[in-house]
Parts: structure tokens; sequence; C-alpha cells
């Protein structure tokens, strides 16, 4: 179906190869997964097997790549390719452009040459299998990171075709959401389709895939079965994380008689007419680290974002570090709250990584700018990428960005929005050791995620949220 002969791949401006001599075949019916940690050519290797390298972008190309036996090269254009086949990337706003849910799915369905009344019926059917249905007059815009990625996921489903390519399809997903999409792919794999995708969640995918690819530095690090490669203990050190002594080799310092550095009392909120927070009181205090869980769509981005004043309350209050966030200007809570956002290119537009780094802290006055900058890049492991553009880093090395971005300006409190995406097993807790040693230096941690077992290993609290309400706030154990 796709086959890869000797490639490689240099972005404009790239150091190095993303990609250097990979060949691959992959086989009718087959699912084969790439995993690696961040940088190692992962999502490259995706957009070459898509033919969007060669027909979207610049850059030194080398190698052959086919689909269904033809050469990219040999398609006039994407639109050709995408016939045969759909791919869903890593960040879904990119491929989000209509105004409603049901309008992004059938845009892709009127393409299908179908019938209106099998269109119907598959719009329905697609709605059901991605937990849409309640979602389908909602624009795309105001959904959660996790919604927005089951819509790129159910409108690439409704082209129908024979190979699908997704980039870390379930990053932004809770645990209910991801074991969804993994039946919808069992499904879809039965038909005979062919799966090509890249994932950190090793173990919802265990079963369902045929052949496991680990990359590291633009190349293949092992190729074979999860049960064959699961046995090198560095391989699983990549594939499935470890949280275990964290919270214990940093422990929480006594609050008592402190003041809350954020104290949120009865707070609700809506979109348009449609409630998104309803009663929540919750306290942050200083050298606390909060773990934030839920469903998508649960509300707790909604909550954080009240935090650094990008929202404002429609009915209860938001007190950050003695200043009330909804009269307060954006720009002098940020000396005392940072925000890393769910999608970091949220974050980005300045021309290198050290530029982006810099804006804050020559924005905050902070002293000895050029020390703090290295000091931050090499914290988040991105010295040897202060020069590059960031949007050509990987989402992993694009997600250390944002928290440089952050801990940079120095503020008494980070919030960070599903912080690990992106991330390998060995990556995301070295950023969990990184936050808690942020932590021991008196700083506040409020981590919102969808994994509840990193919440229990590196938080001191977990709060959980439902249908915009906090329903448990727990202490975890020493």
């Amino acid at each position: 179906m796709i086959t890869l002969e000797d490639v490689s791949y240099r972005y404009q401006r790239g150091g190095r190869d993303a990609v250097s001599g990979i060949s691959l075949s992959v086989s009718p019916g087959e699912c084969l997964m790439i995993t690696g940690p961040s940088g190692a050519g992962k999502t490259t290797l995706c957009m070459a097997a898509s033919g969007i390298l060669e027909h979207e972008f610049g850059g030194e190309k080398r190698g052959r790549v086919t689909i269904l036996g033809k050469d990219v090269r040999e398609y006039p254009g994407l639109p050709e390719i995408a016939s045969h086949v759909s791919v869903v990337f890593d960040d879904p706003e990119a491929q989000l452009i209509f105004t409603t849910v049901e309008e992004e799915i059938l845009s892709a369905l009127e393409r299908s040459g179908l019938s209106p009344a099998e269109i119907g019926q598959r719009l329905a059917s697609i709605l059901e299998i991605t937990r849409l249905a309640a979602l389908k007059d909602r624009p795309p815009h105001a959904l959660s990171g996790g919604q927005k990625q089951r819509v790129a996921l159910a409108a690439a489903l409704a082209l129908g075709t024979d190979i699908l390519i997704l980039d870390e399809p379930t990053a932004e997903l809770d645990e209910e959401g991801t074991a969804s999409i993994v039946s919808v792919l069992r499904d879809l794999k039965a038909q005979g389709k062919t799966i090509l995708l890249t994932e950190h969640k090793y173990s919802h995918f265990r079963d369902l895939v045929d052949r496991l690819v680990v990359m590291e530095g633009g190349r293949f690090r092992a190729i074979g079965t999860p049960c064959e490669l699961i046995t090198d203990r560095s391989v699983a050190e990549i594939v499935i994380p470890d949280f275990s002594g964290i919270r214990s080799s940093f422990p929480c310092r006594p609050h008592e008689g402190e003041n809350p550095v954020i104290s949120v009392r009865d707070l609700g909120f809506l979109y348009g007419d449609v409630p998104a927070l309803a009663g929540v009181s919750l306290d942050v205090y200083p050298g606390e680290f909060v773990a934030i869980v839920g469903e998508n769509g649960s509300g707790k981005t909604t909550l954080i974002k009240h935090f650094i004043g990008l929202l404002h309350a429609t009915r209860g209050s938001v007190t950050v570090d003695g200043k009330d966030a909804k009269v307060t200007p954006v720009s002098e809570l940020a000396h005392s709250v940072g925000l890393v956002f769910q999608n970091p290119d949220h974050m980005f537009f300045a021309d290198t990584v050290a530029g982006e780094v810099m804006f804050g802290i020559t924005n905050l006055g902070i002293p000895e700018p050029e020390a703090v900058l290295g000091e931050v890049l090499s914290r988040c492991r991105l010295s040897g990428a202060r020069d590059l553009y960031p949007r050509w880093l990987s989402r992993g090395e694009r997600q250390r960005l944002a928290i440089a971005c952050v801990l940079a300006m120095q503020p008494k409190v980070i919030v960070l929005d599903e912080p690990t995406t992106g991330l390998d097993g060995k990556e995301s807790r070295e950023v969990m050791e990184i936050l808690r040693q942020l932590q021991a230096e008196g700083r506040a941690i409020v981590m919102v995620t969808h994994n509840h077992e990193m919440a229990r290993e590196c938080a001191d609290r977990v709060v959980t949220m439902r249908a915009g309400r906090i329903v448990s706030d727990t202490r975890n154990g020493a």
C-alpha cells in the first residue's frame, strides 16, 4: 500500500535530516504504530508517507515514496492522493474550517459519491462512533482540544479511504475517548483498512498493532511485533511511562498559615448560553502541585484560563496573588501566573526558539536575560534548537518550548494544560521531574491531565471535574 525507499528529508533551515535513510513497507490491512522521542522524525515520516512532503513542502528530499504502487511525484497533487489516503495531523485545528461539527463531516461525505440517504446514514454512524452526536451543531473552535481531535478523526473517517495515516490521534483524548477511537480503528482494520499511526499510548493500542516501529534521531531504532520489542528495557522506557517515586523525591512543603496564591469562589462561566462551569471553588497554595483531571469537555481548560484572565467569570470570583483576575490586565497577571496551552502553537510567533523565550523575558524586564535564556533552554533540553524556527520542531519539542517560555518569566504559579502531550515515557517523566523541582523551589504547579496515573504519582492533590463542577478533591499519600 505504501513504501518508502531510502527516504531522507531536511527542512529548510534545518540543521540535520529530520529522517535519514528510511525504508519501510506497509502492507494492505496492516496496523503499524510508530513511536519514539519528540524530534525522532515520526511526523515527518507520516508527511512523507502521505505525499505531503513532496507536494506541499520545500526542503531537501531524497529517496522514493509510492502509494498503491505509484510514485507520489506522479500524482498531480494532494487532492488526487486524498482519494486514497486520509490524514489526521497532530494539530486537529489545522484541519477544521467549517462553522459546525456536522458541516466538517458532511464536507467529506459529500465528496464520496453517496446518495443523500446514504450520506445521512453514514453521518449518523460517524457521529455515534466518535461520540459527537451531542456536539454536531457546535462550532469546532468552541470545543475542547480532545473534542476537536475527535472531529478531525470523524472527518477523516467520512472520506472512506482504504489508507489512514494518523499522527497522534488520541493525544488530547481522555481514557474513554481513547478507548472509543481504538475500538473504531479495530473495526476499520477488520474491514481491511490499512492504518499507519504515531502514538505514545502503547498500552491502549498493544492488541491492535501488528508491527511497532521505534524511531530516534530520524532513523529506525527497532522494528518488530510489540511482544518482541517490549522485552528490550531501553525500548520499554520509551514506550511505557514510569512515574514512580517522583513525588517522594520532591516532597511538598507545608503551607499552614499561608494565603492561597489562587482562590476560586463559586465560579460560573457560559460559552454563549452553554454552561461550562457551575459553582467551582478551589484554593491553590504556594509550593503545591495540583492535578486537575476529568473527561474532555468537563471544564478543566475553561477553569485554568480564568487564572490568567483569558476568560472572565460569569459569576463568582477568581483571585490570583491577591488580584481580582476579572479586572486585572493579562499583562499584570503574567507576573504571577504563566500558562502553557494545550496546543503550544497558540503561543508562538517569533522566528527562532530563542526569540520566543526572550519575548517574555524582555517584556517583563527579567534581570540577566541571556543567563535566564540559557538556563531554561537547558532545563527543557532545547539548547541545540535555539536558532531553529519553532514550527519546524516536533510536537514534543514545541511542548517543551512552551514550558520554557513560561519558566523564563519566573511566575509564582505555573499552569500547564496537558504538558506531556507528544512526549514519550522517558520524556514525560523528565518533564514531571522538572515541575517537581520547580515546586521544590517554591512555585505552585497546576496541571490539567488525562493521565490519572501521572496525577497520582506526581501531584500532591487530584481535583476531579465533571460537567463543569468539582466532584472530588483528594490528597495523594506521601
